[in-house]
């Protein structure tokens, strides 16, 4: 019997997988999106490499995982009738991570979000129905609780349908979280909720810029918009993914849903600034909260700027993560901490480690390519 796993070729599906890999002792089943078996390797490869050496990595491609190429978005996830049928048969738990974090895109969210989550649930209900499911564990996010502004969200708390929305992400991942009670009511669910996750409080390493590329723009800049004493809710990849493995993995964990969050111990943007001048940032910044609406709207005008100028992009990214820079919201993390008996390590502490891998190799990871002597060959 296997777990399946949606999403471990994406950044924080590679950690759940990674930590399943070396700490636990399941087979995992890993729906890749490849059109061959020998492309669902090299995409593996590429995403697990932050984490595994390729000698450990062969191995468990042997022994531990048995890849499926296919869909989410795809009925029956674009596996054949037997395919899937060997699949139903052989899972016994499965952790969804796969989503679209596309903020811009109601059509990309709603097709990753929405119906790939509504084929996983198919997927696991047929599980149910012909040997019983132990566990679905859905990734979801924080940004389900809506627009908020200078509070402390609770789990149970957080999903108001009269609230309003951020973003088409939010928007769909908060309904991929009601289809789920609603269509499996009678198997066990964990509901895990990341906050923003940057970095990884382990090493300066990452394969995952959008979110950083926007942090590292604003470390640039001589004067924020924003209120010293604003916090914001920041958490490694490597607490992230540990705490959905190894919850994911308990006979009872205590809760349904858990924040995977900072907390109330998340920083201000004072602390945050403070960490990195201390480490060596060459800029002190100067606060100016009455500059966030005009601030605001430049953005929005370098948005329309011609791609040879470079800014339309940085100036996109920024768009859509500052509505989550200026809410002043952190999510209760009590339940996790307790959970895991563990705090995630502050943001201040990987912080400058983190900018300074990015901008020295420019936003990119240096991949390794699949070994020369195995070019043209699956496993051995």
């Amino acid at each position: 019997m296997a777990i399946l796993l949606t999403g471990s070729t994406g950044f924080l599906g590679s950690y759940v997988t990674a930590h399943l890999l070396k700490y636990d002792q399941e087979r995992l089943a890993l729906l890749v999106r490849a059109r061959t078996p020998e492309e669902a390797e090299r995409r593996l490869w590429r995403s697990l490499q932050l984490h595994l050496d390729f000698e450990s990595f062969h191995g468990f491609l042997k022994d531990r995982i048995d890849i499926y190429c296919g869909d989410i978005v795809e009925p029956n996830l674009g596996l054949s009738p037997e395919t899937r049928d060997r699949l139903v048969h052989s899972l016994h738990s499965v952790i969804h991570c796969a989503a679209s974090l596309n903020r811009k895109s109601d059509k990309a969210c709603l097709n990753v979000n929405l119906r790939g989550t509504l084929e996983m649930i198919k997927i696991a209900r047929a599980a149910q129905d012909h040997h019983g499911l132990r566990r679905f564990s859905e990734v979801s996010t924080v940004a389900v609780a809506g627009r908020r502004q200078d509070e402390v969200v609770q789990e149970d708390s957080a999903l108001e349908w009269d609230r309003s929305d951020y973003d088409p992400y939010a928007r769909t991942k908060k309904f991929c979280e009601h289809m789920l009670a609603e269509l499996l009511p009678d198997v066990p669910r964990t509901v895990f909720r990341p906050s923003i996750v940057l970095g990884d409080s382990r090493f300066p390493e990452t394969t995952q810029f959008d979110m950083v590329r926007a942090f590292s723009i604003l470390a640039r800049l001589p004067v924020l918009p924003l209120r010293p004493e604003w916090r914001i809710d920041i958490v490694p990849a490597d607490f992230v993914g540990r705490c959905i493995a190894v919850v994911h993995q308990k006979e009872k964990p205590a809760h349904e849903i858990y924040h995977l969050s900072a907390g109330e111990r998340s920083l201000t943007y004072r602390q945050v600034t403070q960490a990195l001048v201390a480490k060596g940032h060459p800029l002190r910044p100067f606060f100016a909260p009455s500059l966030n609406r005009p601030f605001e709207s430049l953005v929005n005008r370098l948005m329309g700027t011609p791609r040879s100028w470079k800014l339309s992009l940085p100036a996109s990214l920024l768009k859509v993560f500052l509505p989550y820079l200026t809410y002043n919201t952190v999510f209760a993390n009590e339940r996790i901490t307790r959970e895991m008996q563990e705090e995630p390590k502050p943001f201040s502490d990987y912080a400058y480690e983190l900018l300074g891998f990015v901008r020295k190799n420019r936003f990119q990871y240096p991949y390794k390519e699949w070994p020369e002597e195995l070019r043209n060959s699956r496993v051995a």
